[in-house]
């Protein structure tokens, strides 16, 4: 299943939100949907679930107009939204039946993703009695009981734990690998490049950089090296003596010295660096290309004002 925006644009009032939104994203895949706050991601979201509706452009499900009542689809938000003052398993199960369950259903399906998150003995308990890492493991069963086929997950890492952090980890990747379509929003960049293959980069309305991380990242100039070594002294002295002429700047890391930061002047010369270190006779542990973090990409785009 391939779900894909075109052309979207929505304004409330006279404030215009989005300008041409247009993004695709494929079953099996996590799309990252990354902007700063008053970015547009949320109208976004909004606007796929059918909770807004856009101005002009279209959205389809395989190339066809999407019918919202044909697509099971799964939200959690970054502000939670479930009852704090009922009992979880009365709740999950009256959500599930507003998705269309029948009880005997959504009480098994409520009954299993409590056991898979570890949550099967808060089961008759309320909501607020749960610490908030716990809250939002709940939420995270109310999102995905129905099994949907386009998952919505906003900052879903917030306030966990490392260990409650990597039981969802475990249960977004088996939700990829089951076929869902799941959009991620989220700040923390390192979980994006972790689950996302595909990014768009909202700001101001507007999408300012899209595409395949791997191939973002090695659009950039890949002329700055890290070289890791237990004797970065005299690695620096040997670079410098053998290779200065295609060397523009020379660093190593104040918290690390074993690491070295070479700038050259081509990227071509990456070869030449490479062929010097492998005749040195100086133990290196590690040779690569610095690529920008995902972090420093964001960056780049949202501060920038495009």
């Amino acid at each position: 299943m391939e779900l894909t925006l075109s052309n979207i644009t929505k304004s409330f009032g006279e404030k215009e939100v989005l300008r041409d939104i247009s993004l695709s994203a494929q079953s099996g895949k996590a799309f990252g949907l990354l902007g700063r706050n008053g970015a547009g991601k949320t109208t976004t979201i909004r606007i796929i679930m059918g909770v807004f509706f856009q101005d002009s452009g279209s959205i389809s499900i395989d190339g066809k107009p999407i019918v919202r009542s044909d697509i099971r689809f799964g939200y959690m938000p970054e502000e939670r939204g479930l009852y704090p003052k009922k009992v979880i398993m009365e709740q999950l199960v009256y959500l599930a039946e507003l998705r269309g369950m029948k009880k005997k259903e959504a009480q098994a399906a409520c009954k299993r993703w409590l056991e898979r998150l570890s949550m099967e003995e808060y089961t008759n308990k309320k909501l607020e009695t749960l610490s908030k890492g716990n809250q939002q493991k709940i939420q995270l069963a109310a999102t995905l009981m129905c099994n949907p086929q386009i998952v919505i997950l906003d900052e879903p890492f917030s306030g966990l734990d490392p260990v409650n952090a990597r039981l969802l980890k475990d249960v977004i990747k088996e939700t990829i690998n089951d076929g869902a379509i799941v959009l991620f929003s989220s700040h923390q960049m390192n979980y994006i490049e972790e689950f996302c293959d595909d990014i768009a980069i909202l700001n101001s309305g507007r999408i300012a950089l899209s595409g395949n991380i791997g191939s973002i990242k090695r659009s950039y100039p890949r002329d700055r090296i890290r070289a890791v070594s237990s004797e970065p002294e005299r690695l620096s002295e040997y670079l410098l003596k053998r290779c200065g002429d295609n060397i523009s700047s020379l660093d190593s890391d104040e918290k690390d010295p074993t690491n070295i930061f070479i700038k050259i002047k081509e990227a071509a010369y990456k070869t030449a660096l490479l062929k010097a270190l492998s005749e040195s006779n100086i133990d290196i542990d590690c040779f690569e290309v610095c690529e920008p973090t995902l972090n420093d990409i964001f960056v780049e785009y949202t501060e920038a004002g495009i």
